[in-house]
């Protein structure tokens, strides 16, 4: 195309607007000319930027400024139905989905969520709600759902770019004691009793209870096998399926302590309905599968009474079962197998070193140290090591 000179530019073209600005435009890898997304003050100005483009197409990098013109919220479902995740993790990325994200991002196009706008997003989130830890769940929503976007070349960057937002630092969970474990057991009753037992001292998740079922007992050997869980939705529907990991399908064997009270409850509230294999572990009165509203409720009264914090969950009961096995001296892989983790970083959790388990370790080394040194004893006076150590 030839300028006022006469001389015909290479590549795409540049004239000065009534307003006395200047746009540039250019022809796509299809031939249709497209203007700047932006005017310039200058002619050098739209220049510069013709030859940036031109060099964008050259390497294969150039995007096309209408990619991003896609609905964040069509295009963050689509991403949630295409993942292939679990109906628990679907529930909560919907509800982060529909709390956190849309009322911000849902009238957006993908190529207008910048930089600037998540970060007040993530202010303001920060500052209504007062649960980062939240806040950092939909902030990971918002960036794995905008790297997407990014691999199927829609918009050029994500836009999620603040160092650290996506990390929870939740406080640290409180931890029951062996008495306390007990007092909140026999509060709860005898029919939910060993439940509480299981969810402490076998560390078993409260979707894998729901679904232990008399075929994963062996009395005899007092072991347990995991194969299924049955986590609960909002909704009230269970969705029976694999463990959470790889690693949850295991077989645990209990401490003698739980025999007994394992025996009675297979014995005495296992469900009656099905006394075969398939029969449930954990009923209600009327043989039903237990219900997490239902359980709730006796779950709060027993806390109090066992003078647990308000705050404390039946899942946290897991910790004090870890928290045994790791000080017992069990080696990481072996704590892993117990908890049914496949992730070495939530196991090293338990692996914390007490002074009571350092003064433990202190007290081996010095036993090993002087049975080395003591000499077998062949009668006479002290052997000049003894006299050395003594002196």
């Amino acid at each position: 195309m030839a300028n006022r000179k006469g001389k015909r530019r290479r590549f795409g073209a540049v004239r000065k607007l009534p307003s006395g600005r200047w746009q540039a435009r250019y022809p796509g890898p299809d031939g249709v000319l497209r203007p700047a997304d932006r005017t310039f003050d200058t002619k050098a100005d739209a220049e510069i930027w013709l030859s940036q483009t031109e060099a964008d197409l050259t390497r294969g990098d150039w995007q096309d400024p209408d990619a991003g013109a896609v609905n964040f919220e069509v295009y963050a479902r689509q991403w949630i139905a295409e993942r292939g995740l679990r109906p628990t993790t679907v529930e909560l990325y919907e509800r982060l989905l529909r709390i956190h994200l849309l009322p911000a991002f849902g009238h957006r196009e993908l190529d207008e969520i910048t930089a600037p706008r998540v970060r007040t997003w993530r202010t303001e989130r920060l500052e209504e709600t007062g649960a980062p830890t939240t806040v950092a769940k939909a902030y990971r929503l918002l960036k794995a759902v905008m790297e997407t976007a990014v691999d199927d070349e829609l918009i050029r960057r994500n836009p999620c770019r603040i160092r650290g937002a996506g990390q929870e630092r939740a406080p640290e969970r409180p931890i029951a004691t062996v008495k306390q474990v007990y007092a909140v057991a026999d509060a709860m009753g005898p029919r939910w009793r060993l439940m509480v037992l299981l969810g402490a001292f076998a560390t078993l998740r409260p979707e894998e209870l729901a679904e232990l079922r008399r075929g994963d007992v062996d009395l005899d050997t007092g072991t347990l096998r995991i194969t299924l869980a049955s986590p609960e939705l909002t909704t009230g529907r269970r969705v029976t399926g694999e463990p959470k990991s790889a690693a949850g399908k295991r077989t645990l064997i209990l401490p003698a302590f739980l025999h007994t009270d394992l025996r009675r409850h297979v014995e005495w509230f296992a469900d009656r309905k099905d006394r075969g294999p398939n029969g449930l572990l954990f009923v209600g009165e009327k043989g039903a599968p237990f219900r997490r509203s239902t359980f709730g409720r006796k779950w709060r009264r027993a806390r109090a009474k066992a003078g647990l914090p308000e705050g404390f969950r039946f899942y946290d009961l897991r910790h004090t079962g870890n928290t045994l096995a790791a000080d017992t001296g069990a080696k990481l892989k072996d704590l892993m197998v117990r908890m049914g983790q496949s992730s070495v970083r939530a196991a090293m959790i338990y692996q914390h070193s007490s002074l009571e388990h350092q003064r433990e370790l202190a007290d081996g080394i010095d036993a090993r140290v002087r049975a080395a040194l003591t000499p077998p004893e062949k009668g006479g006076g002290p052997s000049g090591t003894d006299l050395a150590r003594d002196a």
